[in-house]
């Protein structure tokens, strides 16, 4: 009866709906994750904010003679503060922490450095544009407020391939005739790019646009090492898109300004595998709704597609990013007459839509930033709003390739007992054992290989059509949590009349036939379907005699001619 009971349990366990990778977090008050990367550790790191209040900054005794006074006193005892949040693969919230910052400020983006750690931006509530440096422990490195004397916003934080960051923003300006135009501002408000190395060190700090008010939205780097900005440019009733290059130093070399009776705001700019550069765009079609327009163009600002992606509903892309196979994922949010929803929408090369789906609840829901992963998954970020509270939440969800929701990876332990269940049987008659590593190893000296043979026996190939198929089934059913299948050929360290070296390569190249006649045989016993799948996580290696097999420290040369097997799950 015990027996039948745990037996029920563990298939219930393998069956069961699988929990979404979804992941809210409850504060107090309105707050929300505005970007993300991925750790060398495949962990998540976002990046927010939260609501805070200082206590007892009010200082003792101090009168004041008029309102404005005494509220403006009070507007520096709430604000918001930089909110870090490190999650696992099975949706564990491993880390989150508020930098504690001298003034209260916003983060605008996170990216990684070479050593792991994260550069941050943003910028504090009274004006000043803000970079951060943390090592891969959250831990503040140094912080550095920037910017001019006028209002500032940074918008974005970009990555450089020097280990640096690009600072893109925009700066009120305060325009003087008897300064030098390009301090003192272009135009109402400029574009404010400021460059610096990966060690902190400001290189260079310069404002761009026209005479009108200029905002800088977005930068990547091309090939060149150039960087390719896009920003708006608003006057009279217009806001129209602006597109410039301008070399790695700054220098302005090009700039374009892309008129339109239609109101155009950017939002993301990317650099494409052809080397081309598509910006994500919103404009107000004649309804006054927002449609998602994208522009693809080339390094000499040459439109090469400018594609409208009309909805049902006012939507708009926050953030785009290409996936290796040329597709388009696109984050941000789609709204209707009665809520907000977050939107996630999925194209091709020619910029045509496959897919598109909505995400949250009844109230306002929207995703600020996306990342693709390793494992061609993606993790978008955003708010979402509580039907109790009315308050906004901190919110990370990651995205399959057909944008449905993930699932959490089971543990290593339920696959290990659910491995152990499937070959019940030919544990019991000492086929093969099964370890907590999800390794296999075959222990019928029946199903070893000779001395210097590789090709399979008929007794070898009739284990392993049964072996094989009850294994591949089963990983395919739970092929979201896997993201490897090795096959390792073994040979025992004997090799006649040859010295080490010669007897090392030539059970290297033995090791390897073993391994290849094994992996070959098990895939091309799967219909086409499968055969795809397993392209994509099989790895075949020869192990030559690095990993013999023992018994009271002497080698069992028998038992060292053999295949093993392991499955390697997504951390």
């Amino acid at each position: 009866m015990k027996y039948i009971l745990t037996l029920l349990i563990l298939i219930s366990s393998i069956h069961a709906k699988q929990e979404d990778y979804s992941i809210i977090i409850d504060e107090p008050f309105n707050n929300a994750l505005v970007d993300v990367v991925q750790n060398y550790d495949r962990t998540l790191t976002a990046v927010g904010f939260v609501k805070s209040f200082k206590t007892n900054s009010q200082k003792t005794g101090t009168s004041y003679t008029n309102a404005f006074d005494y509220l403006s006193s009070l507007s520096n005892d709430n604000g918001s503060q930089i909110h870090l949040v490190k999650v696992s693969n099975t949706t564990k919230i491993d880390d989150r922490k508020s930098l504690q910052l001298s003034n209260f400020s916003e983060a605008t983006a996170i990216t990684k450095t070479p050593k792991n750690g994260y550069f941050v931006g943003g910028y504090t509530l009274k004006g000043s544009l803000l970079i951060i440096k943390m090592d891969s422990h959250g831990n503040i490195l140094f912080s550095k407020e920037f910017g001019t004397s006028d209002n500032n916003r940074l918008n974005n934080l970009v990555a450089l391939r020097d280990g640096g960051v690009l600072a893109v923003g925009s700066s009120t300006t305060t325009r003087s005739y008897h300064t030098d135009v390009f301090e003192s501002g272009l135009g109402l408000s400029d574009i404010y790019l400021t460059r610096f190395s990966s060690s902190g060190k400001q290189l260079w700090s310069k404002k761009y646009g026209t005479k009108n008010d200029d905002h800088g939205f977005d930068a990547v780097e091309a090939s060149d090492s150039s960087i390719m900005v896009t920003g708006q440019t608003k006057y009279e009733n217009f806001k129209n898109v602006i597109l410039m290059r301008i070399s790695e130093h700054g220098d302005k070399l090009w700039l374009n300004q892309y008129k339109s009776e239609k109101q155009t705001t950017p939002h993301k700019i990317i650099r494409l595998k052809d080397n081309n550069f598509l910006a994500s765009l919103s404009e107000q079609d004649d309804l006054r709704k927002d449609q998602v327009r994208l522009l693809k163009f080339d390094i000499l600002g040459n439109i090469l597609i400018d594609k409208d992606i009309h909805t049902n509903y006012s939507s708009q892309l926050k953030d785009i990013k290409e996936y290796s196979n040329s597709n388009i994922i696109g984050v941000g949010s789609v709204k209707d007459r009665y809520n907000t929803d977050a939107l996630s929408i999925l194209l091709n090369s020619e910029l045509d839509m496959l897919a598109q789906e909505h995400f949250g609840d009844e109230n306002y829901d929207s995703f600020n930033r996306v990342t693709i992963l390793n494992d061609s998954k993606a993790v978008a970020v955003g708010l979402n709003t509580n039907n109790n509270s009315q308050e906004s939440n901190m919110w990370l969800v990651k995205l399959n390739e057909d944008l449905s929701i993930s699932q959490v990876s089971p543990k290593s332990i339920d696959f290990y007992e659910a491995l152990c269940e499937l070959f019940k049987y030919e544990i019991s008659s000492h086929k093969l054992e099964i370890k907590e590593d999800l390794s296999i190893n075959l222990i019928d000296k029946a199903l070893y290989f000779k001395t210097s043979e590789y090709k399979l026996t008929a007794i070898q190939e009739k284990f392993l059509k049964g072996f094989s198929t009850k294994l591949i089934d089963f990983m395919y059913k739970y092929k979201e949590s896997i993201n490897s299948f090795e096959i390792n050929g073994h040979t025992s360290s004997e090799w006649a009349g040859v010295d080490f070296e010669a007897s090392f390569l030539n059970n290297e190249k033995l090791s390897m036939n073993r391994s290849f006649s094994t992996l070959s045989y098990m895939y091309k016993n799967n219909p086409s379907n499968i055969q795809k799948w397993l392209s994509e996580i099989l790895k075949g290696s020869g192990m030559s005699f690095s990993k013999k097999v023992t018994f009271q420290e002497k080698e069992d040369k028998e038992k060292s001619r053999r295949v093993s097997f392991k499955i390697i799950l997504n951390k």
